[in-house]
């Protein structure tokens, strides 16, 4: 769990120094830590040791030769992963290249265990033939660790099988579950807690549409909590308390079935909503390890794996969601690299007032163009505005090429959204600015700015940088 908050606490936005993929000291290594499946033979079995009774965790490194998830009928290998015999996960391999991945193998007893990969031929895209399998490491929280409660309640997600929408086995090229994180909140019991989880999708089929998805939520994943619970001072659930987030995002009471602590969740809407039936084939078994840092937004979580910004937007390109050629003066979404991807810290006075938001203006160097985040002008929507007050992610379209050294000025704008009640937006951070390189994978950041300037009526517009 505290890996990704040492990463993120205090730091300015660097990519690359994000994505650490390290064990821990007390994980232990796997013989045959070089696995090679392929398509139609055999699957391989390993064995692994825990010293201790509790939730175990699996850390590898996963590529798939000639996998491209940008390329229709070779989007990923699939392999799945059985525990001691009993089946317990997919993983989705979305590149050629490794991704350093961690999956969840539930609660084992100490003692020896078995791993078996297979190649999972019915769920592969026919233009894949072999996986690749490094790095494996199994680490066990022992159940008198503090970090053992929000493993041993984690769901197991199944993926989503809609007709529409490519059916069962969908999950190994659309809308893929990719990485998960746990968040841990008091709840109104004194002692109790609420543990809240919440999962990434490589894209949403429906929902919000794309040009709003970029300019209110600064990517093209889905980001979406999933189940949450409450337990109390003793670490056992309180019975009834467990809910998840069902179609249209309304909250459900859980009423399914339990796998020991862990309860079973299916992937059910468009939009990546959820039903405590599981009908799917595929099952993920994701790692919730990480938590979110207090005042960092959820796309942290993406910034501490790089490799989920190449995974959606080659689904993008692929399902033709992508402007061909891009142009910043149209609200259509363009190629992903000609974005510069921030995240705003605000709050609205009066509180929950969302009569007005803010939105992103950027000039170049020599040319007097205004880009927005928001498209007012060229097609986008006052309503594309950032409204809510957490740190809140979002993008601005610039010609194909531009740099951060390209860029003369950055300044927030307070954009009212119907009737304009007279809102005061304060503003104290614009951080996580950069690019995608030329492989999808973000660049270094250059904007961390943090300060306190008052947007209103009579003072709409703000400058947070200049070249």
């Amino acid at each position: 769990m505290r890996r990704l908050a040492a990463a993120l606490a205090g730091a300015a936005f660097v990519p690359a120094l994000l994505a650490t993929g390290a064990a821990p000291a007390a994980a232990a290594s796997i013989g045959h830590a070089h696995i090679t499946l392929v398509r139609g033979a055999a699957g391989n079995t390993v064995t692994f040791t825990t010293t201790r009774t509790g939730e175990s965790l699996l850390d590898l490194s996963a590529a798939a030769p000639g996998a491209d998830w940008g390329k229709a009928g070779a989007e990923s290998a699939v392999v799945s992963m059985s525990v001691d015999g009993k089946y317990q996960s997919d993983i989705v391999i979305p590149s050629a290249h490794p991704i350093a991945r961690e999956f969840a193998l539930g609660g084992l007893a100490a003692g020896r265990h078995t791993l078996t990969f297979s190649f999972a031929g019915d769920r592969t895209p026919a233009g894949v033939r072999r996986a690749v399998l490094t790095d494996l490491h199994v680490r066990t929280v022992p159940t008198d660790d503090p970090d053992y409660e929000f493993l041993r309640f984690a769901p197991v997600i199944y993926g989503r099988n809609l007709a529409d929408y490519g059916g069962q086995y969908a999950s190994s090229f659309t809308d893929a579950p990719l990485v998960a994180w746990h968040e841990s909140a008091p709840a109104a019991t004194p002692g109790h807690k609420v543990l809240t989880y919440s999962v990434i999708w490589s894209n949403e089929d429906g929902g919000t549409n794309t040009p709003a998805l970029m300019a209110r939520w600064g990517r093209t994943t889905d980001i979406e909590w999933v189940y949450s619970v409450e337990i109390d001072a003793n670490g056992n659930r309180v019975p009834g308390s467990d809910t998840y987030q069902g179609a249209s995002h309304v909250t459900q009471h859980f009423a399914g079935t339990y796998e020991g602590d862990h309860a079973l969740i299916e992937t059910c809407t468009s939009n990546n909503n959820i039903c405590d039936n599981v009908t799917d084939p595929m099952r993920f078994a994701l790692s919730y390890d990480e938590t979110l840092p207090a005042d960092h937004p959820r796309e942290s979580i993406m910034d501490a794996h790089p490799w989920t910004y190449q995974v959606t937007a080659e689904e993008m390109v692929r399902e033709g969601k992508i402007e061909n050629p891009g142009d910043p003066a149209t609200a259509e979404v363009g190629d992903e690299r000609n974005y510069l991807f921030l995240t705003v810290k605000k709050d609205q006075l009066p509180v929950g007032d969302t009569t007005s938001g803010v939105s992103v203006e950027v000039t170049l160097k020599g040319s007097p163009t205004v880009y927005r985040s928001d498209h007012l002008g060229t097609g986008g929507d006052p309503t594309w505005s950032l409204t809510r007050d957490v740190p809140a992610s979002s993008t601005v379209e610039l010609p194909a090429g531009t740099t951060a050294d390209d860029i003369a000025t950055i300044k927030l704008v307070r954009v009212p959204i119907g009737v304009d009640a007279g809102t005061t937006i304060h503003t104290t951070s614009v951080t996580r600015g950069f690019f995608l390189g030329s492989d999808y994978l973000p660049q270094d950041g250059f904007l961390d700015w943090h300060g306190s300037v008052d947007l209103t009526p009579s003072n709409p517009t703000a400058t947070i940088y200049t070249s």
